[in-house]
């Protein structure tokens, strides 16, 4: 079986007709790691379209508290609890991998808004993983490498890990690449990030305000840095039937490289 991306959303925040940015890593033997949980229930749907049985999830990483990657992490517990482990059908536990201001965040919105049987299974079959800057953890059978990016809206976690077919891949949340990070960008295989809307749109949208970025930006980075394929999401969802050829052609104009642009529920092979 061959590594691979599953990518559940693309959208930005407030997107309406885009699923929130979120994509499951998927080893090859089938073993899968979530990226992000998007802003509500619309995960379960989701994983559901992309043929993705929640109880296989073992493993997820939330990078940062901002509303569309972290909500959705509610209604997995609630799910988890509901459909599978009263039953008696989830196997192992749950592992949550952030930081400790995310997972303090994480088990008081679950106080407030779930039922005591929801939060009794913290510390037993839902466990905490306090993530660290440049900290190495082995999760599914990578050792991913964790990496504050040193967001300015809030603090922000990204990831850099090395597949099993030998490529790398860095994950840089949904804020304009910090220079400090150059170096771990470096001539990676695969390099994701976020793109808010085309370089001549910057004026009109102007994402700088959000700390994201155009595809112009992105584009030059990743030419810049000699990364080999960007993927670009995190993107506002308007004019939907021609934005993959927007954005893309958009990235082609400042980078050589192998220029992705999923939708949702697209499969991407690493």
């Amino acid at each position: 079986m061959s590594e691979k991306l599953i990518v559940l959303g693309t959208g930005w925040a407030m997107s309406e007709k885009l699923f929130n940015t979120s994509f499951i890593l998927v080893n090859n033997r089938n073993e899968k790691l979530l990226v992000d949980t998007g802003g509500g229930n619309g995960i379960l749907s989701q994983l559901e379209l992309a043929n993705v049985d929640l109880g296989e999830i073992h493993n997820i990483f939330i990078s940062h508290k901002h509303t569309d990657h972290i909500l959705g992490i509610l209604w997995i517990i609630r799910k988890l609890e509901f459909n599978y482990i009263r039953h008696g059908k989830y196997k192992g536990k749950l592992t949550i991998y952030c930081h400790s201001e995310l997972e303090e965040i994480i088990r008081g919105l679950c106080k407030l808004t779930l039922k005591q049987r929801f939060i009794d299974l913290f510390d037993d079959i839902i466990i905490f993983k306090t993530i660290t800057d440049k900290e190495i953890v082995n999760i599914i059978g990578y050792d991913i490498k964790m990496l504050d990016i040193q967001g300015k809206t809030t603090i922000q976690y990204g990831f850099k890990t090395t597949l099993n077919n030998g490529k790398t891949f860095i994950f840089l949340g949904d804020e304009t690449l910090n220079e400090n990070l150059y170096d771990e960008v470096k001539n990676v295989d695969y390099m994701c990030h976020d793109a808010d809307c085309l370089g001549n749109e910057a004026e009109k949208y102007t994402p700088e305000k959000f700390k994201h970025s155009t595809s112009k930006q992105a584009a030059e980075f990743a030419e810049k840095l000699n990364a080999k394929t960007l993927i670009l999401w995190h993107t506002k969802d308007y004019m939907l039937e021609s934005r993959q050829k927007r954005f893309f052609e958009d990235a082609k104009k400042y980078f050589k490289g192998n220029v992705i642009v999923p939708n949702d529920l697209d499969i991407i092979e690493l």
